[in-house]
């Protein structure tokens, strides 16, 4: 089993005051984090899996007191896949506000739900994870610099989820599992997906079209849903953790594209089993749509399991002039470019420079990429 960054992070905030909230995709290992996570405890632990009926039905609040004496004498609970309990939130509130010593560890692979609802409720009571596929800084820590580095093309093919690099000879099978039975289930489940073939067409379109300007409009007229439907469904792929959007930097310039927004997968195998490729690198003609779309995923974990609070962007002017990622932290700008070729001549537009000061140019390719990730 590979070590995940939070299992230390998340350990040191058991208190038996708050609970712990773990948000993420299905399959990225949430659940085996927090059973390695209460395994580590002196005290036994109580596990509840909300997929079951029975225990959706058991955590409604008007069942608190027979919930309670289902404990026992347990003081830790998990609970798993919390997005499927409607008042999930408000049950985790009135015990908590007893304060009876339970420490709860919830996981949610949908933000749409867990997220809204149990947040409310929760104000003040709880810690918030995000949990990802697997990190370069958690394969580094793993097998070494050494052997993630021979794994890089594969990770850039067939991705990053913890069954996919631990099963390699099965990865497509994995991947081909993930999205049968797994990749739509929380959406659709919420039912607020009216035409589930729309939700399809958009995800595939954009796995096409990935780290690409999103344009609606073509969006509607490729996929045959009006404009109102592609927003609404994107924004569902958003925040069930299969896709994330990258907005515009604009603020000086007059020919800076101010609106407008790239779509990114949290996964590259995601997005290639949606177009059906497991070409390798030499047979394709999307090596830098990959390039870009691993890096982006990748100092997306970086930053979120260090606590780095910043800003991210893409920058492009209506002259075409354009740089790949700009981030912001503390006020302070640094402009990326990515090349899977590190000899590949890059230079910085002078206007970007003499407008914002960033400080750090840097171009980032397949020879210093874990210095980024890893540092």
């Amino acid at each position: 089993m590979i070590k995940r960054v939070l299992f230390g992070e998340i350990q040191s905030r058991i208190d038996h005051k708050k609970a712990i909230i773990i948000l993420g995709a299905r399959q990225v290992g949430k659940t085996s984090l927090i059973k390695e996570i209460a395994n580590h405890l002196p005290e036994p632990y109580l596990y509840f899996n909300a997929d079951e009926p029975m225990v959706r039905d058991a955590w409604k609040p008007e069942h608190v007191r027979s919930l309670l004496a289902a404990f026992g004498s347990h003081k830790l609970i998990l609970l798993d896949e919390a997005q499927l309990i409607e008042d999930a939130g408000r049950t985790l509130k009135i015990i908590i506000d007893q304060n009876l010593g339970y420490q709860f560890i919830v996981t949610g692979s949908s933000a749409l739900e867990l997220a809204n609802r149990t947040y409310e409720s929760l104000t003040g009571r709880k810690w918030t994870f995000e949990l990802f596929p697997i990190s370069t800084q958690e394969l580094v820590n793993d097998c070494g610099l050494f052997e993630a580095n021979r794994q890089l093309e594969n990770r850039l093919i067939y991705g990053s989820y913890p069954e996919v690099i631990t099963q390699k000879p099965d990865a497509k099978a994995v991947l081909s599992n993930i999205m049968q039975s797994y990749l739509y289930k929380d959406i659709l489940a919420i039912g607020q997906v009216r035409k589930p073939i729309f939700l399809e067409k958009i995800l595939k379109a954009l796995a096409w079209q990935m780290g690409n300007e999103v344009s609606l409009n073509e969006l509607s007229r490729l996929t045959g849903a009006d404009v109102k439907t592609v927003d609404a469904y994107i924004q569902l792929l958003q925040q069930t953790y299969i896709v994330f959007s990258l907005p515009s930097f604009s603020r000086n310039l007059r020919n800076e594209l101010s609106k407008g927004k790239k779509i990114f997968f949290y996964d590259n195998g995601i997005r290639n089993a949606l177009i059906n490729n497991y070409a390798s690198l030499p047979n394709r003609n999307d090596t830098g749509q990959l390039w870009e779309n691993f890096l982006m995923a990748e100092r997306l974990k970086f930053t979120s399991y260090k606590s780095t609070f910043c800003n991210r962007y893409f920058w492009r002017t209506t002259a075409q002039q354009e740089i790949d990622y700009v981030e912001e932290i503390n006020g302070n700008i640094s402009a990326y470019e990515f090349k899977w070729n590190p000899d590949a001549k890059t230079r910085f537009p002078s206007s970007f420079n003499e407008a914002y000061a960033p400080i750090e140019l840097k171009v980032i390719h397949r020879d210093n990429y874990w210095e980024w990730l890893t540092s």
